[in-house]
């Protein structure tokens, strides 16, 4: 008896075929499925299950538990001493309808457990939707691939320990992804439920209606503005103390504060920098992602509409948590898609900087050093805001020195539908893209 015959009467059999000669030479595929999918799984347990349970140095759960609890009571919500620097409860009224079922769980243990668990599972679902995308199958080696890189990261692994609802939201970002280039006009009506549902709790992804808007994909955009409007309608009068979510809650979002703030000017104030440097380098920034994406909708919206929005998408996430007053580092998580395209041939993300930028805000690695205690707290606080401001800088310099060889090339003047990819990049991009269809 053999293959399934031997599974059959042995049920031990499965597990020894690992170890049994082979019939013909493994693919380097093979080998790397095998040697992922332990990483990949035992990474999955160890952070949502291991972590999770330790705890760290702060608790997301706790206020949004309390205010689903005081949701469900009747009782104010929106009642935060924001002199602490502890978590605080800034989910709008319609974040809250969207927690509330959470709130009828009477222990909070468990209901930390259940979110845990959902926002594993989003994860998880993005990490495939994510190798769907880029037209890898779920049997090849992409798969684990991801899943590892997702799960090591500081991104990830904070937003676990945390409990925070990133793993939702990067989960919305993909489906807004997918039935956006879907090309299917029903389908932008999903694009932008998702991403509108991710914005009925926090507006990190608000930036990516650039898209649409400038897509004229104007159903996404529409679903996008109407979801959240309509839970909060729904929500408002359902909150007890609905007015101070406006007169306190609101103020204290739209303020800087200088701790838990990757920011440009949330680290400035945290190291006293002046504020005309600060300025500078808020437009410093602002204008390398204006100018990026210039030359991503001018040279690839029409030619390589995939590439320019995953591209585009990275640029606006970045810039926003650069340029505004609060960015946290867990957000990075968001940038998975744009990271992805680095299996594209026209990537900008295939140089040693752009991987030296990913380091500094998707690591785990701790900076601090108890001998020079200074120095590692600042490499530890800025390392995240480093690596954000080189990706920014890289993806620049990889879009403008194309556009200058093209120029030089004479290719701008002979086609300017031609685009800004050297003719072997344009070949390969193109035969990629039929081979996926």
């Amino acid at each position: 008896m053999y293959g399934a015959d031997v599974a059959a009467a042995d049920p031990s059999a499965g597990l020894l075929a690992a170890f049994r000669t082979r019939t013909s030479p493994p693919s380097t595929a093979s080998i790397l499925r095998s040697a992922l999918w332990p990483i990949a799984i035992m990474s999955i347990i160890h952070r949502s299950y291991v972590l999770t349970s330790n705890g760290y140095i702060t608790d997301d759960w706790a206020p949004v538990y309390r205010a689903a609890r005081n949701f469900r009571a009747g009782v104010d919500i929106y009642n935060e001493n924001f002199d602490q620097v502890d978590p605080h409860y800034l989910y709008p009224p319609g974040g809250t309808l969207l927690m509330a079922p959470f709130g009828y769980i009477d222990s909070e243990f468990a209901a930390r457990n259940w979110f845990i668990l959902l926002n594993t599972l989003a994860i998880i679902a993005a990490g495939c939707l994510l190798v769907r995308l880029f037209k890898f199958p779920l049997t090849s080696v992409a798969l684990p691939a991801v899943l590892t890189a997702m799960f090591v990261t500081e991104s990830v692994t904070n937003t676990l320990v945390f409990t925070n609802i990133n793993g939702v939201i990067l989960l919305a970002e993909v489906l807004f992804f997918r039935w956006l280039l879907d090309g299917r006009s029903s389908r932008e009506w999903l694009a932008g439920a998702a991403i509108g549902l991710s914005l009925v709790v926090k507006p990190v992804l608000a930036v990516l209606l650039l898209l649409p808007l400038l897509n004229r994909q104007w159903r996404a955009l529409a679903a996008a503005l109407a979801v959240p409007l309509a839970f909060n309608a729904v929500a408002w009068p359902l909150v007890s103390d609905r007015m101070n979510f406006v007169n306190r809650t609101l103020p204290y979002i739209l303020s800087t504060r200088d701790y838990f703030n990757s920011s440009v000017l949330g680290n400035g104030v945290y190291y006293g920098l002046p504020m005309w440097l600060i300025v500078a380098l808020r437009l410093l920034f602002l204008a390398l992602a204006v100018a990026s994406l210039w030359l991503l909708y001018r040279y690839y919206r029409h030619r390589d509409p995939f590439f320019w929005m995953l591209t585009s998408s990275g640029v606006l996430l970045i810039a926003s948590w650069l340029v505004l007053s609060l960015a946290q580092g867990y957000y990075s998580m968001m940038l998975f898609p744009f990271l992805m395209t680095v299996v594209l041939p026209n990537s900008v993300l295939r140089n040693w900087p752009a991987w030296l930028a990913v380091y500094g805000f998707l690591t785990l690695d701790r900076w601090l050093m108890w001998r020079w205690p200074t120095t590692g707290r600042f490499l530890e606080y800025m390392k995240i805001t480093y690596g954000w401001s080189l990706m920014l800088v890289v993806v620049f310099c990889v879009l403008y020195f194309r556009y200058l060889d093209a120029r030089a090339d004479g290719r701008l003047d002979s086609d300017p539908e031609a685009g800004i990819d050297p003719p072997w990049m344009a070949e390969a991009a193109r035969e990629r893209a039929s081979v996926g269809s």
